[in-house]
């Protein structure tokens, strides 16, 4: 007696790392859209234009990452390691990089602008992490 496939299997369930960096992803875009949305309706009559700019920098930036987060937590790459370090410096620079850059833009503290730096030193380093997890033959995890 033979089996006959089934028509529409199952998908197998996420990883729990691809459900992990998903949560985060949709946290990062969730927290993009509203402070995004903060800074154009709640400040922009309290704080002077350079410093919306700043903020909206921040939020620029913030949505991009929680966008590559995303796209993260889909890939099966050949170096999951790799991939693993890359979405945690999307998540580190977005807490870095654009919550240096809100809190500069909330409070004017200009030795804030020190910080940020560092954040972006983690993005870039995430996106290098990203493009190294492509590389090799496919491992297991």
């Amino acid at each position: 007696m033979t089996r006959r496939p089934r028509v529409n299997p199952e998908p197998p369930p996420a990883a729990p790392y691809a459900r992990g960096v998903l949560f985060a992803a949709a946290a990062a875009g969730f927290t993009a859209v509203a402070l995004g949305a903060f800074a154009a309706h709640g400040l922009a009559d309290r704080l002077p234009a350079d410093r919306i700019a700043i903020f909206e920098t921040g939020a620029r930036y913030h949505a991009y990452h929680a966008l590559a987060l995303l796209g993260a937590a889909g890939l099966r790459p050949p170096r999951p390691r790799a991939r693993t370090a890359a979405a945690a410096c999307f998540a580190a620079g977005i807490v870095v990089f654009s919550g240096s850059l809100y809190l500069l833009a909330v409070t004017g503290a200009r030795w804030l602008g020190a910080v940020t730096p560092v954040g972006g030193l983690l993005f870039l380093t995430g996106w290098f992490a990203l493009g190294v997890s492509a590389l090799g033959r496919r491992t297991t995890g």
